[in-house]
This record gives C-alpha cells, structure tokens and sequence, in this order.
C-alpha cells in the first residue's frame, strides 16, 4: 500500500480523495467530487477494499543521509545535527529517537498544533541569540522531507568546487585545443605553449579580444586542464599514457607458487672488470614468482643478454641452489623456515642446498625483447613444459613485479658495491671506473649470496598470509606456506638437458673438423660422420654454449657427443664469446684462415695475461699504454692532450729512451708534475 502522506490522492468508497490533514490515528478526506470533507480513522481509510495511492503531491521521505556530512566542515556538520534535533521535536514532540521522557512544554503533538510546534521553536532559537521566522523552521522541515539531514546543510557548504576556478571559457577551450594538437611532439616549454593559446584567442576572437591569464595563473589553469581532460604535457607522459591499459585496473595475482612467473632484462648500476680489462655495466636477467615474490634465479653477463642466459635461467628455477664454498652454514636451506627436511624425502638435491626456493614455473611472462622471443628461449620453454605469455609492448606494468624487483636491487644491494654508477646520469661520481674491483664471477657470487640473505629473508608488506592478514611474510615464508597446499614436484635434469638448451645452429663437418665464429673444432668422434650427413642440407645440428667457446656439441647419430676447439691448449685462462669477438675487432687479418685463427689464439692468451693482474679503465687493454707493465690496477693513466691529432710515429722514428739518471721521470713528472717530453713520447 505505500506509505500516505498530507495531499496525496487516493481511491476510498469508489471515489477520488485528497488527504488534506492527519491529526494522530484520524484523517481529513476531501472528495474531488464535491461531496464534502469527512474525518475518519485513517484504518478505517486503509483497510478499505478499493484503497489505492494514486500519486504523491511530492517526493517521499528518504532515509536521511549522512554520509556526504562526512566531507564538510565539522561546524558546518554539527550546526545541521541540530536543525534536525529541532525538526524531530516540531514534528514529534521528541528530539530524538529516544521516547523516555515527555514531550517539554509547547511541543506535545497531543496539545498543540503543528503550527503552534512552529512558533514555539522559532521563538526558542530566537531568544538563544539565532534569529530565526516561523518560515525558516517550515523551510527546513520541507527541504529534511526531501533530503533529509542533507538538505539541512548551509548551501554554501556545498557548492562544487570549481575545476578551472573563474577562468575564461574561451581561455580554457584555447587551452584543450593546443594541449591536444601538441600530443606526438617533443616536449615543448609553458611559455612555448603560452605562446600557442595567444595565437588561438587572436585568430579565434580577434586581436586584443581575450588576453591571456598571467604567467603562474596560467601554469595553473594548464595543469588543471591537463588533468582534467588526461593530456600529457611532456612525450614522456604521452609515451606512458599510450601504453597504459584501459581503466578498469586489475592487479596481477597468483595464489600458488609457480603459476604466474615474469622474467625481464636491465642494465646493472655496476661497473664491473670484462675479460678484455673494461669496466662496463653488466646486464641483469632475473626471474620474479608472483605468488611468493622470490627471485628463483638471476644471471648477470656482459652488456647484450643472449638467448641462452634466458633459457639457462628458466632452468636454474628448476633445481636447488647448492651452497658455496665460505657460506655460513645459516644461510643452508636446512637453517631456514622452509621445510626442508620434508623436501629432502621427496628431493634429494635439496640436501647442502641454499635457502632459495625451488619453483617450477607454469607461465611465463615476457616482453618483446629479442632474448625472449627468440627460437633458444622459445625451444627451451616448450622443452620444459612453460607456457610464454608475451605482454604488449612498451608495456612496463605488465610485468611491474620484475620491474620493481630491479628498483630493489639498485637500492639494496647494488649501490653498495664498489663501481656503483648511480641510478641515472646526473647522479653517477667522477671516478666509477676506477672504482671498478669486481669480475663478472665475483659479482655473481655476491648477487647469489644477497639474494639468499637480504631477499629471501627481507619481509615484504604484499606478502600476508590469508589466515593472519596483519603479519607481513618473507619470500621463503610464504613459499613455506604455499608449498604445504601446492606441494613439490621435482624436475630432474640431467645433462642432456642442458645441452638441449643451448643454442644451436646447423654446421657441416668437413675433413677440417667444424668451423663457426672462425673457430674449428675437431676430434676422433667426428670419424666416420664427415662430408656424410642424410640431412637434405648436408650439415649436423650443433649447440654451443656462448660462455664456454672452447667446446661444442654435433648431434650425431648415436647421440651427443662433445667436440674442442683444436687451439684450446693455446689459452690458459677461460674466455667468453664476447672476448674472442672483441679480439676479432681488435686484430687485423692477414694471413690465411688457420693462421689467423691461431694468431688470434695467441693474442687471446696474451690479453687474459694482462687482465688477470688488473683492469683498464680508460684506453684499450690490448692497444693502448694503460696496461703498462709496472702500472698499478684501477690507477688512471696519462690524459692525452686534446692538440695531439697526428697519426703515432713509426717504429723506427720513435724517439730513443731517455736518460734515467739525467732526467727521472718519477721525480720530475711525479713530483713537480713537469712535462717530461721523453715520458710523453714513449706512452703515446
């Protein structure tokens, strides 16, 4: 039935009614069809078979609200609490919900009218100092009828705020305008864009019709507008802006460890010693498991990440870390939170294994680098049962764990390590390079070993548990937790895993042996097999590992069988691809093929000779003066003058030795740092 209130009109005794009064359980009805006015009780009214609401003479009473009180001032709030204590009191006769004591004088619906209810509160607020009509008090009471405690809010109070304050309409549309037609530009200054919005307003109104707002109002008013229509004021914030999902944002979640694993490649805040004696930046590939956020592997190489790094880390995740040699016995899986004495019935790697977890991935995430998307990583995946889930490109929050994973490293652990270059230009020192200590290894070795103590074991406020949401978990905790309700599957791989790993390429074997990157490998086991492939292409499927150029695999027949280079013996030190390729930069060919290949062996032992002892940080180890015997590691060597152009003078014109007696250079040079022409000429 509704509820029935005064002016409604409603079908009783089969004709048309208009309420017209309520006083207590009786009402006044007078009829459309001028049969008079007539009281009766109001159950009565109700209780008749034909009774209706036809419609309501205005909007029916709301719940009052008062949550929109909660974002004015505390004044403002308090003063419309009250109106509404006054409003209760006219209406019932009680201030509030509570009925224990009587009505006060002058408000009992029972004696007095409800417009004598009126007059007595405005005469109440009037003499407590508010002076208050009797028209006031029937205003508030029609506007808390509507909007209930709400519309008892001084309208001031709630006048929206204004997004371009009192600016000009035709200012802010010039604004919008150049905003928008220079998005896909180089990033300009304000007054450039000033500048711009002043040639709108004269084109579009003419000249001197609208000037524009001042210098810092209208930074402001482009700042606000900027936002408010979700323009970009730089490229940098376009390019982001691009690459931005559509709103709605849902955060990337994984409830077991392995089922969500992103993986992504940067450049190390380190500067670290290269086979060749550089200090360069080392790049860092990493892989992050969402559920726990633990680091399951992370492989630092030379700048230009290969295929294989990836695909050897994917297999790292697989397989415990073992402990190293002079680790404390705290930091063995055994010492930590994880159960490992359960893991060790079920895997027996796991025994002298560090406190990483051991995850296998099920999904994994990647950008569109060409490491990732490569045939290496793409094989390697498929071989171990992973599934690869590219994310857009110039897509960074895609993979936003991995991303904020490099930020943490940078803070917690790389700036910490001496050749620490800073996380952007502006902030990296004067002497970086000489700073430089550490080999690629040897900052490997203190990656792994960080990342058992200060990653594994550093609590992280995403990580709670869902039966203790208040208490922040570590890494190995929650993978603890996890791993009771997931459990563990080993993943042996032998080694012909990992050779089917590694990248390949197809390569023919001659009487010479094989030959790829101008190095030949040769050995019995290619009996019987050269010049003899079935293969429409006549060549044998052959995987190398980058790192260790001194062998290769040739899948023959019977299996795999492991083939040397036949110059190994010439290089006593362990090398990489990116030093044999930076001796090929460095050395002229001349000779024939196999003489040159062993002259290029030669020079390789000879460079691994000069840098085992120290690096260089500014010239050319293999060229220039900066691995001088007799010169101290990571000591800068002569600046050259900027006048100098010509070519080096030939052997045979250079000037003779100087006289040691007559003319020491470590005291003249050294310590009156007087320019020593004979000095000068024997280093350049």
């Amino acid at each position: 039935m509704g509820v029935v209130e005064v002016g409604d009109r409603i079908r009783f005794d089969g004709q048309i009614h208009v309420l017209v009064g309520l006083d207590g359980p009786r009402c006044r009805l007078v009829s459309e069809e001028g049969a008079g006015v007539q009281v009766l009780l109001l159950t009565q009214v109700l209780a008749a078979q034909d009774f209706a609401v036809l419609d309501h003479s205005r909007p029916r009473r709301r719940v009052p609200v008062r949550g929109p009180l909660d974002g004015v001032d505390s004044a403002v709030r308090e003063k419309a609490l009250a109106w509404e204590r006054h409003i209760l009191e006219v209406e019932t006769g009680y201030p509030g919900p509570s009925r224990e004591q009587p009505p006060r004088d002058g408000y009992d619906p029972a004696v007095y009218g409800l417009a004598q209810r009126e007059a007595a509160k405005a005469a109440e607020l009037t003499a407590a100092g508010e002076q208050v009509s009797v028209g006031t008090v029937r205003r508030m009471r029609a506007r808390y009828r509507e909007q209930g405690v709400w519309g008892l809010v001084d309208g001031r109070a709630k006048r929206e705020r204004l997004v371009y304050g009192r600016a000009d309409p035709r200012v802010v549309a010039a604004i919008k305008q150049a905003l928008a037609e220079q998005q896909g530009r180089s990033t300009g200054t304000l007054s450039r864009l000033r500048r711009q919005v002043d040639w709108l307003l004269k084109d579009t109104h003419g000249p001197g019709a609208v000037a524009a707002p001042p210098v810092a109002t209208f930074n402001r008013l482009v700042r606000a507008v900027a936002e408010q229509e979700g323009l970009a004021l730089t490229a940098a914030d376009q390019r982001r802006r691009a690459s931005r999902p559509v709103p709605v944002f849902t955060p990337t979640a994984a409830t077991l460890p392995g089922e969500l694993v992103m993986m992504d490649s940067t450049l190390l805040d380190v500067m670290v010693v290269c086979e060749d004696g550089q200090a360069r930046r080392p790049e860092l590939t990493m892989a992050v498991d969402v559920a726990t956020r633990s680091i399951t592997a992370a492989v630092v190489r030379p700048k230009g990440t290969k295929a294989v790094d990836a695909a050897v880390l994917l297999a790292q995740t697989l397989v415990p870390q073992p402990m190293r040699p002079g680790w404390p016995a705290y930091l063995s899986m055994a010492a930590s939170v994880i159960p490992h004495t359960r893991l060790v019935t079920i895997d027996a790697r796991m025994q002298g294994a560090a406190a990483r977890p051991v995850i296998r991935p099920a999904t994994v995430v990647i950008d569109q680098g060409k490491v990732f998307v490569s045939r290496c990583f793409l094989a390697a995946a498929e071989h171990l049962g992973i599934t690869v889930q590219p994310c857009p490109p110039a897509s960074g929050h895609a993979k936003g764990h991995v991303e904020r994973g490099f930020g943490a490293i940078g803070s917690l652990f790389a700036q910490y390590v001496a050749g620490y270059t800073g996380n952007h230009l502006a902030a990296r020192g004067s002497t970086v390079e000489d700073e430089a200590c550490w080999t690629l290894p040897q900052l490997q070795d203190l990656l792994d070993e960080w990342i058992v103590c200060g990653w594994q074991e550093r609590r992280h406020k995403r990580l709670r548990h869902p039966l203790m949401p208040r208490l922040t978990l570590t890494p190995n905790e929650m993978w603890a937790a996890l791993t009771g309700i997931a459990g563990h599957v080993p993943v042996p791989l032998n080694g012909t895993d990992w050779i089917e790993l590694l990248p390949s390429r197809r390569c023919a074997i001659t009487d010479e042996g094989i030959r790829f990157e101008h190095r030949t490998y040769d050995g019995p086991a290619l009996n019987g097999h050269r010049s003899r492939s079935t293969a429409a292409d006549g060549k044998w499927e052959v995987h190398h590992n980058p790192y260790e150029p001194w062998q290769c695999w040739v899948r023959l027949p019977h299996g795999w069988e492991q083939v040397a280079w036949i110059h190994q013996g010439l290089v006593s030190r362990p090398f990489t691809d990116t030093t044999w390729r930076h001796i090929r930069s460095v050395v002229t060919r001349r000779e024939e093929r196999a003489d040159h290949e062993e002259r290029l062996a030669r020079h390789l032992d000879e460079l691994l000779r000069r840098a085992y002892p120290g690096h260089s940080s500014r010239a050319d180890s293999t060229t220039g003066p900066g691995n001088a015997p007799g010169r101290r590691a990571g000591s800068k060597p002569a600046r050259r003058r900027k006048a100098d152009t010509s070519p080096p003078a030939h052997p045979a014109e250079r000037l003779p030795p100087a006289d040691e007696e007559a003319c020491p250079a470590s005291d003249t040079a050294g310590a009156w740092n007087v320019f020593d022409a004979h000095q000068e000429a024997r280093q350049w």
